[in-house]
C-alpha cells in the first residue's frame, strides 16, 4: 500500500472544516494533517506539515485562497492546491488558474466527490467544475482589476 495523501484543510467556517476533516478521515488513502481558519494560518500549517494537497477556501480572513495558493506554490512546489468556494465568479477562477491552482470546485460538492478530486489533483491532474468553467468562458475578460472586482463584490454582498 502507498502512503496516504496528506491533506491541509483551510476554511474559516469551523463547522464546514471540521465536518470535511471528519468525512475525509474516513477515507483509507487520505489523512488530514492540518487545519486552518485564516489565510496566514493556512500558509503556516503548510510550511509546518508539508501536505501533498492543500484544500483552500476562496475567501478567508487575512489572505484569500488564491493568495495562499500562490505562496504555497512558491515555497512548497510539491504541494498541489485546490480552491473550494461558494463564490464561483469567473474572475476568481481565472486568478486561481493563473496562480497554478489544480482544482476549483463549489462548496456544493459532496465529501465523497471532494475525496475523489483530491486524489485527481494529487495525481497531477487538473479539475475545474464544468459550470464554473462555462461561466468563466461566457463572461470574457473583465476590464476591472482584481481589487476593483473584490470591492464591487463586497458592495454587492452588502
Amino acid at each position: 500500500m502507498t502512503d496516504p495523501v496528506r491533506v491541509l484543510l483551510a476554511d474559516d467556517e469551523h463547522l464546514i472544516r471540521g465536518a470535511l476533516a471528519a468525512l475525509l478521515g474516513l477515507e483509507d488513502d487520505l489523512v488530514v494533517v492540518a487545519e486552518a481558519a485564516t489565510g496566514p494560518e493556512a500558509l503556516a500549517m503548510a510550511r509546518a506539515h508539508r501536505p501533498d494537497v492543500a484544500v483552500l477556501d476562496l475567501q478567508m480572513p487575512g489572505a484569500d485562497g488564491v493568495t495562499v495558493a500562490t505562496s504555497i506554490r512558491e515555497e512548497l512546489p510539491a504541494c498541489r492546491t485546490m480552491i473550494v468556494t461558494g463564490h464561483g465568479r469567473p474572475g476568481h477562477l481565472k486568478r486561481a488558474l493563473a496562480a497554478g491552482v489544480r482544482g476549483f470546485v463549489p462548496k456544493t460538492v459532496s465529501a465523497q466527490r471532494l475525496a475523489e478530486l483530491i486524489r485527481t489533483v494529487h495525481a497531477g491532474n487538473r479539475y475545474v467544475d464544468p459550470e464554473l468553467a462555462a461561466d468563466a468562458i461566457a463572461a470574457g475578460d473583465s476590464p476591472l482589476t482584481a481589487r476593483e472586482a473584490e470591492v464591487l463584490e463586497c458592495a454587492a454582498d452588502g
